[in-house]
């Protein structure tokens, strides 16, 4: 039976779901969002639910009353508190397990069928009883006290006005365990990104967040996910996350040199068999020169697409370049290098904040 406090609790979540979904697109903007992520739950501030409060009756008399009319301050003052209520926002914790499924629910994804699921498996121990040898790391101290407390009563040994109980050899119980083997997919997502001079403070926090949400997604699919970064202006270097979302630099593009990067990190640590790996490069589509544009899609070609599950490459506004190479890769992959599943290489423009969402739905509206 359901408790009281248990129906309540579900009809609150059913509640801050529908909040969340009703106003996605501006959650998925929230910088702030990001700052609370934790281990396994973000913070949500969500408006319209009311909190309770107590309401009291009219006051006709009595302690408090003095001079003066309804709500006016002691004395007179000028800088006496207002009279209207405030708009409240309440914090929820929210998994962010729960929000790749809100995410889903409302961009309608498919689940993510993986490749290769049958070829990594890991072994878990599941405990499924009690018995009575183990190693000391696996006794049961409830058990085998209780096992001690019988043993006492039937032997008249416990005294309950000195309950002392000592358990001995014989007493002692210990879990037991069995080796599950349980298939999981593996995913390794490597990020991208152009840091010359034309990527500024604004097309980073664009690429931070489509990135925050790539990966949320990306986690609920997938048992393991690691998580490679790689800069580049002319040339290319793979650095951490803090630096990825961090680093400016100056001078011109070659996007070809993280292409290059990135197959060599491929090659290097993830195996296709094994492992199901997604690529997201980030630029605002000022490239070198039509020479690099070429080397690109000949990496794309020959090297990345056909040993990745999707290619996605996320065009960011930029004031100061032309954003062509989205049109190069539309023109070279007008099919998106589509094999029985969809399409494999992926583009999209997100200009503002509010094209999240649109980029979201077209990365991963294929399952791949």
């Amino acid at each position: 039976m359901v408790s009281k406090i248990d129906q309540d609790h579900q009809r609150f979540r059913q509640i801050v779901r529908g909040r969340i979904r009703k106003d996605l697109r501006k959650f998925l903007s929230r910088d702030e969002l990001i700052a609370r992520e934790g281990k396994r739950f973000v913070s949500i501030p969500v408006h319209d639910i009311d909190i309770p409060t107590f309401r009291y009756g009219d006051n006709t008399g009595g302690v408090g009353m003095g001079e003066g009319e309804e709500g006016q301050a002691p004395g007179g003052g000028k800088d006496s508190g207002g009279d209207q209520e405030g708009q409240h926002i309440l914090e929820v914790d929210v998994s962010l397990d729960e929000l790749a499924d809100i995410l889903a629910e409302e961009l309608e994804l498919p689940r993510i069928e993986p490749k290769g699921a049958a070829n990594v498996q890991t072994v878990k121990n599941r405990f499924t009883g009690i018995r009575e040898a183990g190693p000391s790391a696996l006794r049961h101290f409830k058990r085998s006290y209780r096992e001690a407390l019988k043993r006492q009563i039937a032997m008249g040994e416990y005294d309950p006005d000195d309950p002392v109980i000592i358990p001995i050899k014989e007493d002692m119980r210990y879990r037991s365990y069995e080796e599950v083997r349980k298939p999981v997919s593996n995913a390794a997502i490597v990020y991208m990104m152009d840091v010359s001079g034309s990527m500024g403070a604004e097309q980073k926090e664009l690429v931070r967040l489509v990135a925050f949400w790539i990966d949320t997604w990306l986690r609920r699919n997938y048992e393991g996910i690691e998580s490679r970064y790689i800069v580049h202006d002319v040339r290319a270097l793979e650095v951490d996350r803090k630096a990825f979302f961090s680093l400016r630099e100056d001078g011109g593009t070659r996007i070809s040199s993280a292409f290059k990067c990135c197959k060599d990190l491929l090659e290097a640590h993830y195996d296709p068999s094994a492992w199901n790996t997604y690529l997201f490069h980030f630029s605002d589509g000022d490239n070198s020169s039509e020479a690099d544009n070429r080397e690109c899609v000949n990496l794309l070609q020959d090297a990345l697409v056909p040993r990745s599950n999707m290619v996605g490459y996320c065009q960011v506004a930029s004031a100061y370049g032309s954003g062509n190479f989205i049109n190069v890769l539309r023109e070279a992959f007008p099919d998106g290098a589509a094999d029985a599943h969809g399409p494999r290489l992926i583009s999209s423009k997100v200009n503002t904040k509010d094209d999240i969402m649109d980029a979201l739905r077209a990365f991963f509206t294929p399952g791949r």
